[in-house]
């Protein structure tokens, strides 16, 4: 079984960089880095290295209150290398329009980046043994 992880957070008005408090997409790469590295520490026991994206889309905007959760997986892993997709998704929004703390857990997810990418372990770093 290939290794996966998720994390969740809320983008906060420090990671809006744009007006309307719109999300600069780095920060959906930089969420991923952190899924990257837990996935490296769950198979190998070992932070590793992101080597390069091969691809990455942004779908949706991201807004400072929104809550994101970042998914990833390994879906190839070589003597060194960990190939990996991952995918970003809104999952609760807020409703200023209602109050300033009113907010909505999306019934559906709204997928806001999709990405793959290489991760690499150098061999002599890999504590665990597959």
């Amino acid at each position: 079984m290939n290794a996966k992880s998720m994390i969740r957070l809320r983008m906060s008005s420090h990671d809006a960089h744009y007006g309307g408090n719109l999300v600069d997409g780095a920060k959906m790469l930089q969420l991923f880095g952190d899924v990257a590295t837990e996935l490296l520490i769950i198979n190998d026991g070992d932070e590793g290295l992101f080597a390069a994206y091969d691809n990455v889309e942004f779908l949706a905007p991201v807004y400072a209150g929104d809550y994101i959760e970042a998914v990833g997986e390994i879906v190839k892993v070589g003597n060194s290398s960990r190939k990996m997709v991952f995918e970003a998704r809104k999952v609760i929004v807020p409703r200023l329009d209602i109050s300033d703390s009113a907010a909505d857990f999306l019934a559906e997810p709204v997928v806001v980046c999709r990405a793959s990418g290489t991760c690499v372990v150098p061999v002599k770093c890999q504590r665990n043994n597959k």
